[in-house]
C-alpha cells in the first residue's frame, strides 16, 4: 500500500495521469447508486414458484368481482325467452277459424226433383205429420216460393227413395198441388239415416209431443250404440270415449238426467203415452209410472179418465213402490186416486198457448178473468152429473 502512495505522489507531477485518477475516482462513485438501483430490479426477474407476491394478490384479487356480473347475463337470457312465448302462441290464432270452412261439405251433391209418388216415409218414423196451423203456414210458403230447402233422401232396395229428412216439406207439396220437390240423395246406413233423422226434425220442428221426442231419443241412442260396436270408425273422433247417453245429450243440447227420463217414457202404456201429450199427465209423474207394470197401467189409465184428475208425482212415487212389492192393484189405486193430493200442482200457461184462445189485443188480466170464469161454469156442470149418481147409490 505504502509504494501505491508512493507511485501515486510520483505521478502527480507529470500533468498527463492525475487527469483520469480524479475521473476514475467519480466514476466509481456513481457506479456503487447504479449497482444498488439494479440490485431492486433483480428480485423481480427470477420466478418464484412458492407463495406469489402481494402484486400478484392484487391482480388475482380484482377478477373475483366479475363472476357476480355473470348473473345478470342469465337473467337477461330468460327475458327474451318470455318475449318469444307470446308470438308462438299467437301465430296459429288466424289458422283456427279457417278449418271449419271446410267441414260443411262432404263432397258434390246434385239437387233432384223427384216424383212424390216415388218417396216413402222412413221405417218407424217417430214425428207425426200433422194438418195444424203450422203445417197450413207451410203450405202457403211452398206455393209462393217453392220449396227452399230440399229434402234427404236415399235409395231403397225396392225402388224409390226414403225420406230421410223432409216429410212435411213432402206433404206441403203434396197439398199445394206440386207433382215433384227438391231432394238431395246419399247413400246412407241405417244408423246414419237414423241420426240424421233424428237430428233435422229436433232441430227444425217448432211443436213436437213428448212421445215423439221421446221415440226420436230412444232411437238415436240405439243407432250411436249400434256405431260403438262396430270397429270401422263411424263413429265420430270427438265422441271418443264418451258414454252413448253422453253424445245423444250433446248432439240435442240436452242434460243427460233428461235425456234418460225421455227415454224412459217409452215405457208407458198407449193410454197414458196419449194423456201425456194432452196434458193431462204431467211429465215427471209420468216418468215415475213407466216403472210400473203394464197391467197396473192400464189401471192408471182407466182411474185419470173415469176421475178427470191425474195422480200427484207423491202418488205416482206411491203406487210405484206398491208395484215394487206387488201390492198394487185395481181397487188400491182407485183408493189413492181419490186422496185429497197435499202437494200444489202447478201449471203454466205460455202465452203461445193462450193466444190460440185470445185475440193479440187481450191483455193477461183479461184472459185470466175469462179462463177463472170458464172453471166455474165447469165447476158447476160437474155438481150437476154427481148429484144423480148419490141418488142412485142411496136408492141402492
Amino acid at each position: 500500500m505504502k509504494e501505491k502512495k508512493v507511485e501515486e505522489r510520483a505521478a502527480a507531477p507529470s500533468g498527463e495521469k492525475p487527469a483520469p485518477a480524479k475521473t476514475e475516482k467519480p466514476e466509481k462513485q456513481p457506479e456503487a447508486p447504479k449497482k444498488a438501483e439494479e440490485k431492486p430490479k433483480e428480485p423481480e426477474q427470477p420466478k418464484r414458484r412458492g407463495r406469489p407476491p402481494k402484486a400478484d394478490k392484487d391482480k388475482a384479487a380484482t377478477p373475483k368481482p366479475e363472476a357476480p356480473a355473470q348473473k345478470p347475463e342469465n337473467a337477461v337470457k330468460k327475458e327474451p325467452e318470455k318475449k318469444t312465448a307470446p308470438t308462438v302462441q299467437a301465430a296459429p290464432a288466424p289458422k283456427e277459424p279457417e278449418k271449419p270452412k271446410d267441414a260443411p261439405r262432404r263432397g258434390k251433391e246434385q239437387i233432384v226433383y223427384i216424383k212424390l209418388n216415388e218417396l216413402h216415409a222412413f221405417k218407424n218414423h217417430p214425428f207425426e205429420v200433422r194438418d195444424d196451423e203450422e203445417m197450413r203456414a207451410m203450405v202457403s210458403s211452398v206455393k209462393d216460393k217453392g220449396v227452399t230447402q230440399p229434402a234427404i233422401v236415399r235409395p231403397r232396395e225396392d225402388g224409390g227413395y226414403e225420406i230421410v229428412s223432409g216429410h212435411r216439406r213432402q206433404k206441403a207439396s203434396e197439398l199445394a198441388g206440386y207433382a215433384d220437390m227438391p231432394c238431395i240423395v246419399r247413400n246412407l246406413t241405417d244408423d246414419e239415416a237414423i241420426t240424421q233423422m233424428v237430428e233435422d226434425n229436433l232441430n227444425q220442428r217448432e211443436e213436437i209431443l213428448p212421445s215423439e221426442r221421446a221415440k226420436a231419443l230412444k232411437m238415436q241412442l240405439e243407432a250411436i250404440k249400434h256405431q260403438g260396436s262396430r270397429t270401422s270408425g263411424q263413429i265420430d273422433p270427438k265422441d271418443a270415449g264418451k258414454r252413448s247417453n253422453e253424445i245423444v245429450a250433446e248432439r240435442n243440447k240436452m242434460a243427460v238426467k233428461q235425456v234418460q227420463r225421455y227415454i224412459r217414457l217409452n215405457e208407458l202404456v198407449p193410454d197414458l203415452m196419449k194423456l201425456m201429450d194432452e196434458k193431462k199427465l204431467g211429465f215427471t209423474t209420468a216418468v215415475e209410472l213407466s216403472y210400473i207394470g203394464k197391467k197396473n197401467q192400464n189401471y192408471i189409465a182407466v182411474a185419470i179418465d173415469s176421475q178427470q184428475s191425474s195422480p200427484s208425482q207423491a202418488q205416482a212415487k206411491r203406487m210405484r213402490e206398491l208395484d215394487e212389492k206387488k201390492l198394487l192393484n185395481g181397487d188400491v189405486i182407485d183408493g189413492i186416486m181419490m186422496e185429497d193430493k197435499k202437494e200444489v200442482d202447478k201449471v203454466i200457461l205460455t202465452g203461445a198457448e193462450l193466444s190460440k184462445y185470445f185475440g193479440k189485443e187481450t191483455t193477461p188480466r183479461e184472459m185470466k178473468d175469462q179462463i177463472i170464469k170458464l172453471l166455474d161454469d165447469w165447476k158447476g156442470q160437474q155438481k150437476e152429473h154427481e148429484k144423480p149418481e148419490k141418488k142412485t147409490e142411496q136408492e141402492k
